[in-house]
């Protein structure tokens, strides 16, 4: 563990520092707790320095009394929408997380295919604090340079013309829904009733407000809040067949897909399927609309996910990396939709704020670097091969699929074991599809040896499967 931690977290700058200087104070006690740690047997792996107990099943590691106390405090005060895992974070550095008592995890969530560049990058975080130390945010009702800039590097670097920001995924999403209807509207004048129904996919996922969440197909995310935006057919991704006779003219305002499933499973398109898409979709006056929230920006090894197919869309939606962390949502969208809007078609108070934009640019600057996006691409290939190596052979394990730094580990039973092993040995996982797809993206600056030692803990891991089955 390094004797100086930066602290980075998603609360105010001032609360980070008195963090920092906690830690700080702490910095001797800390150390003599690492030796202590090292000394120790950990479950899986000791480079990890993480002291655990080998979990018994789904077994935890012991709580100490500040994570307790937060944990406490969370369940009297919050909403409770999140069945969050029992472990506080308190600081991050590169791939390393760091609990309130000190223990070191290595992430490969980075805060679900957020943080592409990892925690407390130095040139974001010198963004952040150069931006807030100028302006912070003057609301869309003037203009500011930030959004500007962080506008052309998104045109020159895509097949985008214009640009609108949100401040989240979903709401890139709703403001697609909006722009694919204003579309039919402005491009059939004289028809009574224009195009206004949406095609979306098998496993996928669009968002929780209501009109993305129209889009997404999990029905344990639709049922408690129907009715949801009418006009949405639901088809099996990747079935060119299913989808032929759907995308209708005068009918279809748009198909919402994403070129790699996330949430869904990790699955990814064909060229074809999305060639298909591309082809119907103008026979039919339709717009295609790519979402690429979890899979674009880098995570597959190209830029946009879209590239390796050659395959363009009239409009994409982004979130989660774009930022660094910091909440920003972008819908791209060529020439001819952009001329269906005006003035006052949409808006939003928060979106494209001069610090999130100058952070944004930080992280598309990094990112797009032709070098940059060939390490995520060799990367990736060399966790796919040693995952198969050290997993393949498992009986539980039914595939390992995806691109880039987004893998999908497909198991027999629920992943949710198995997360919880990990993490009691130091290692940080998602879940996937219908709970039984270990999920891994970790952040795309990660080296080969953090990879190696992720296997090696998954490997090891893997056993509470059969523990527990035979329980």
């Amino acid at each position: 563990m390094s004797s100086s931690l930066q602290i980075c977290s998603n609360a105010t700058i001032s609360q980070s520092l008195n963090l920092r200087r906690l830690f700080d104070r702490d910095r001797e006690e800390r150390q003599r707790q690492v030796v202590r740690f090292n000394c120790r047997k950990p479950f899986a792996i000791s480079c990890l320095n993480v002291d655990v107990k080998a979990p018994v099943g789904a077994g935890k590691i012991g709580l100490g009394r500040e994570s307790k106390e937060v944990m406490e405090a969370e369940g009297k005060v919050m909403v409770g929408t999140y069945a969050r895992a029992p472990l506080v974070l308190a600081s991050g550095k590169g791939c390393k997380l760091y609990d309130v008592e000190g223990r070191e995890y290595l992430d490969l969530t980075s805060g679900i295919a957020v943080n592409a560049l990892g925690h407390c990058d130095p040139d974001w975080v010198k963004a952040v604090v150069d931006q807030a130390n100028v302006l912070t945010h003057v609301s869309n009702v003037y203009y500011s340079i930030p959004q500007v800039e962080l506008s052309k590097r998104l045109v020159a670097c895509s097949f985008a013309d214009r640009v609108f920001f949100t401040n989240s995924g979903t709401e890139a999403n709703e403001a697609a829904i909006k722009f694919a209807r204003k579309y039919q509207r402005f491009s059939n004048p004289d028809a009574a009733q224009p195009a206004t129904e949406f095609i979306s996919f098998s496993n996928s996922f669009h968002g929780r407000t209501m009109g993305a969440l129209a889009l997404t197909s999990k029905e344990q995310y639709r049922s408690p809040f129907e009715p949801l935006m009418p006009g949405v057919t639901f088809l099996e991704y990747g079935n060119i067949h299913a989808t032929r006779e759907l995308i209708q003219r005068g009918k279809t305002a748009a198909v919402f897909v994403e070129p790699l499933q996330g949430e869904g499973g990790i699955y990814s398109a064909t060229k074809e399927f999305l060639e298909f898409l591309r082809a119907a979709c103008d026979d039919a006056g339709a717009l295609l609309v790519f979402d690429e929230v979890q899979c674009g920006l880098g995570r597959t090894g190209c830029l946009w996910a879209h590239e390796a197919y050659s395959v363009f869309p009239d409009i994409m939606t982004l979130a989660k990396p774009l930022a660094g962390g910091l909440p920003i949502g972008a819908v791209l969208v060529t020439e001819k939709v952009a001329s269906a809007i005006n003035y006052g078609d949409h808006g939003s108070t928060f979106a494209g704020g001069s610090l999130v934009c100058n952070a944004a640019l930080t992280v598309l600057e990094k990112i797009s670097k032709p070098a940059f996006l060939a390490s995520v691409s060799k990367k990736g290939l060399y966790f796919k091969e040693i995952l198969k190596q050290r997993l393949g052979g498992n009986s539980h394990v039914k595939e390992i699929r995806g691109q880039g730094l987004i893998i999908g580990i497909e198991l027999d039973v629920p992943a949710s074991q198995l997360v919880d092993a990990c993490r009691n040995s130091g290692l940080l996982v998602l879940t996937a599809g219908k709970g039984n797809v270990v999920r891994l993206v970790p952040p795309l600056i990660i080296t080969e040896q953090e990879l190696d030692d992720a296997a090696e803990i998954l490997q090891n891991s893997m056993s509470v499967l059969d523990e527990n089955g035979s329980n």
